[in-house]
């Protein structure tokens, strides 16, 4: 509304206006009654008119009127004024003005669930969430403030459930993980905050037009939960551990427990394997057959390690662990000397997940483990050690994990002295940089290069 329309409204009500001057504050009304609710209108739309400028200077002292006297006029009171206030808590160097901003800051957030924490689609529970994660926004390394936000973030996802943001239920596994560091969250609780959080988000990324965002979100979630100490096998054997006997044919919680040991790689964890066995029985899935595959495995019956691995892969619905499978079972392949089907296998973990060194690394080593059968000449054999030193640079090219680059690269020292020298590719007619073509069931091309 023009800046002349709003005085003239206003000065027009304040002739016609009763003398009777009651503040909203006072009376519980929204506005107040006579000058002052006229005050408050006053204010409302003055500091309006400066915060769509985001000219939060002139915005603040307009708008800590309406604050303070009328606080139940609007939600949008406070959803400006945390705005406001946080953008002059930013730019204020001296800090006693800068705690005074952040505790009018708390109060914005305070007096909302005051007035308004009966809203249906943004109660108070929503409020105190907002309220904790800018708490930990300012206070991140105050253990006292990630004690006493805690049971903010919690409340919130009790009541908001499934209609919880994912930055919130970012900032809940965040702070619920440092909360564990502290020993001041069991680990048990950890666990059950980590599978109730990942199931929220996957549940919104099914309906989300952003799934990519979600998924972000969830590799998130599960470095927090990996990083916290609660996630390695250990751990998890000493929470679960003691309960199994009581949960022998609980479903639910054997497909918690199941889960987890897999994620966490626990393929030689007792637990993992008693908990599969016990969850197969009652309703086969993914991970209960990749528990028995690394039973079995373990045994040495690779027949049964192998079906219960290729049955692991029929029931996983999520791509990282479908990947996962495959490779494994590339891995048996290759123990057992099927090079054919091992590359097979992990080219479809590539498939799925196309950013992971491994079934790169598989197939090099296959490569470099058939060398001396292919061809009928030494010069033939050293020339699959090329493609497989292509294999090694591929997966360091899309793998960001510390561990799988060291291993190519291992593998790229280990295999480059097999090069042919300069000299036997000068008898061959070649020379370094030429395109080779790998014939047989390799059938890849490559590039001739020399010992060095």
């Amino acid at each position: 509304m023009p800046m002349k329309i709003v005085t003239l409204l206003i000065t027009g009500l304040l002739f016609a206006g009763s003398v009777f001057a009651q503040k909203g504050v006072e009376d519980g009304s929204k506005f107040g009654h006579g000058e002052d609710s006229l005050r408050c209108l006053e204010n409302l739309s003055l500091y309006y008119e400066y915060y769509k400028q985001k000219n939060y200077a002139e915005a603040f002292p307009k708008w800590e009127i309406a604050f303070n006297e009328c606080p139940a006029s609007n939600k949008n009171l406070y959803s400006h004024g945390e705005r406001i206030v946080e953008g002059l808590y930013k730019k204020e160097k001296d800090a006693a003005k800068k705690a005074e901003y952040y505790s009018l800051l708390m109060k914005v957030y305070d007096q909302r669930a005051k007035y308004f924490g009966t809203d249906k689609k943004y109660p108070t529970a929503y409020i105190m969430g907002k309220k904790a994660i800018t708490m930990l926004r300012y206070n991140r390394n105050n253990t006292e403030v990630i004690k006493e936000v805690q049971p903010m973030l919690s409340e919130a996802y009790k009541v908001l459930g499934d209609r919880t943001q994912y930055p919130a239920l970012l900032t809940y596994m965040a702070n619920s993980s440092a909360m564990y560091r502290m020993d001041a969250l069991p680990g048990e609780e950890l666990v059950s905050i980590y599978t109730d959080v990942t199931a929220t988000l996957k549940k919104q990324m099914a309906k989300s037009k952003k799934p990519d965002t979600y998924a972000q979100v969830i590799k998130d979630v599960e470095k927090l939960f990996s990083q916290s100490g609660a996630a390695n096998c250990e751990t998890l054997a000493e929470i679960f551990g003691p309960q199994l006997a009581d949960h022998t044919t609980d479903l639910d919680w054997l497909k918690r427990v199941n889960r987890l040991l897999a994620k966490g790689d626990c393929g030689e964890s007792e637990l993992f394997y008693q908990s599969s066995e016990y969850l197969h029985k009652i309703e086969p899935s993914s991970s209960s057959a990749f528990g028995l595959s690394r039973m079995y495995m373990k045994t040495g019956d690779t027949d049964k390690a192998v079906s219960y691995l290729s049955e692991a892969i029929t029931l996983e619905e999520d791509p990282y662990s479908k990947a996962k499978y495959h490779n494994t079972l590339g891995m048996i392949y290759m123990s057992q000397k099927k090079y054919s089907q091992t590359r097979s296998e992990a080219r479809k973990a590539i498939a799925l997940r196309s950013d992971w060194g491994s079934p790169y690394i598989l197939i090099g080593k296959v490569y470099a483990a058939t060398a001396s059968s292919y061809g009928s000449t030494e010069f033939e054999h050293k020339t699959v050690y090329w493609a497989a030193v292509d294999q090694f640079k591929k997966a360091k090219s899309v793998d960001k994990d510390d561990k799988n680059i060291a291993e190519a690269n291992e593998n790229i020292l280990l295999y480059s002295q097999y090069f042919p020298n300069t000299e036997e590719i000068f008898f061959q007619s070649l020379k370094v940089g030429d395109a080779y073509k790998i014939a047989g069931w390799i059938n890849t091309s490559t590039t001739v290069r020399a010992k060095k």
